[in-house]
């Protein structure tokens, strides 16, 4: 068995390292089309260096968002490792092991609904203009 999986594995590793190897990546340019979108924003406007205003209230809330985000997503994957470890160590006890998996569903059922209001409000804030 664990030769068919080495057997298996090595496949996948020379096939992705073959098409990598013929195609690589091209460097592309993105940076033109980004500056000439950020230009048609209000806060973007004016700033020859291309900064951005700091004090605009849609950074702030952008930079708000990103940082909760990421501790969520961080929160996540401590909440994943601690119990999968507290799974892997329960010796074949059935209530650590459930304690486990519903400590798993409740971590993945609140990072889908956290990314759905994302989604949504955004969705939402992209589609309503005053």
């Amino acid at each position: 068995m664990k030769k068919k999986i080495f057997s298996f594995a090595l496949f996948f590793l020379l096939l992705f390292g073959l098409i990598a190897f013929i195609a690589p990546a091209k460097a592309v340019d993105t940076s033109y089309g980004l500056n000439e979108t950020a230009g048609k924003v209000d806060a973007f406007k004016g700033s020859i260096s291309n900064t951005y205003d700091t004090n605009f209230l849609a950074t702030k809330a952008g930079q708000l968002v990103g940082t909760l985000l990421a501790f969520v997503g961080v929160l996540f994957l401590i909440l994943m490792i601690y119990a999968g470890l507290m799974w892997m160590t329960a010796s074949g006890n059935e209530q650590t092991v459930d304690k486990a998996k519903s400590l798993i569903i409740n971590a993945i059922i609140g990072l889908v609904i956290v990314l759905a209001a994302y989604g949504i409000t955004t969705f939402v804030g992209n589609n309503i203009s005053f």
